[in-house]
């Protein structure tokens, strides 16, 4: 009888492998080892490029780092206020401190202003939030927006085609009126990228002023009904595809 040939696992460098169990992204994880908050079989690491394997032992901040878990996946309703961030000097709210402390440890996809509202993933697998937040990725991302002013749908029509603000092109924009009241009109807007502040920008560069801003959907992934700080685990077999 033939032996079967022993899987061995390739070693993968560390930065990867505290993404992958859901420490935060590898630019984070870099800065925090050259901050000296790894240890590795019991010595501080500060070498950001170093290649562990399964048996390394891996400490972050004093707690060593579990084996990878099944990837899960939640939608939460971020509300108002709230940082897309694990700490603030301000001491304002973070959307982690909303969570329940039963689930593990989650880091989002992608962010959503202090301001803004509505949707945002959060994710135990640092692999699948960079996949999904890149504009590679080609989710789009729906916002309902509240406007102050008097709505020109001309100056709507030009994101169709994208449009050069400050130097900044933003790639074309789908938009669609909902409703104008006296002083304020609701439109919707489809972007793929999200750059930084991007509708507020867009928004003021035609003279008016966003006063709420709510993203209803993320690539497949829908707000729906749910509440302010909802929190739902999405099914496996709803984004396993996407692994």
């Amino acid at each position: 009888m033939h032996q079967k040939n022993k899987v061995i696992k390739k070693n993968e460098k560390i930065t990867k492998k505290l993404s992958r169990v859901g420490i935060g992204s590898r630019r984070q994880i870099e800065k925090w080892i050259i901050e000296g908050r790894v240890n590795i079989n019991d010595k501080v690491l500060l070498d950001p490029t170093i290649r562990v394997d399964e048996k390394t032992k891996i400490f972050f901040d004093g707690k060593e780092i579990p084996k990878k878990e099944q990837t899960r996946l939640w939608k939460f309703h971020k509300p108002k206020a709230s940082l897309t961030s694990n700490y603030d000097s301000k001491g304002r709210n973070l959307i982690f401190d909303f969570l329940p402390k039963k689930i593990p440890r989650v880091i989002s996809i992608g962010r959503l202003d202090y301001n803004t509202e509505g949707l945002i993933l959060l994710t135990n697998d640092g692999e699948l939030a960079r996949k999904l937040e890149m504009p590679s990725s080609g989710f789009i991302r729906k916002y309902r927006v509240r406007v102050y002013g008097k709505i020109e749908k001309k100056k709507l029509e030009q994101l169709a085609n994208g449009i050069i603000i400050n130097k900044i092109k933003y790639k074309p924009i789908n938009v669609v009126f909902e409703r104008q009241n006296s002083s304020n009109a609701w439109i919707h807007m489809s972007l793929k990228e999200g750059k930084n502040r991007e509708i507020r920008n867009i928004i003021k560069f035609f003279g008016w002023e966003v006063t709420r801003l709510i993203r209803i959907e993320f690539g497949p992934f829908k707000l729906g009904s749910m509440k302010e700080k909802d929190l739902r685990e999405i099914k496996y077999s709803d984004f396993s595809k996407l692994l």
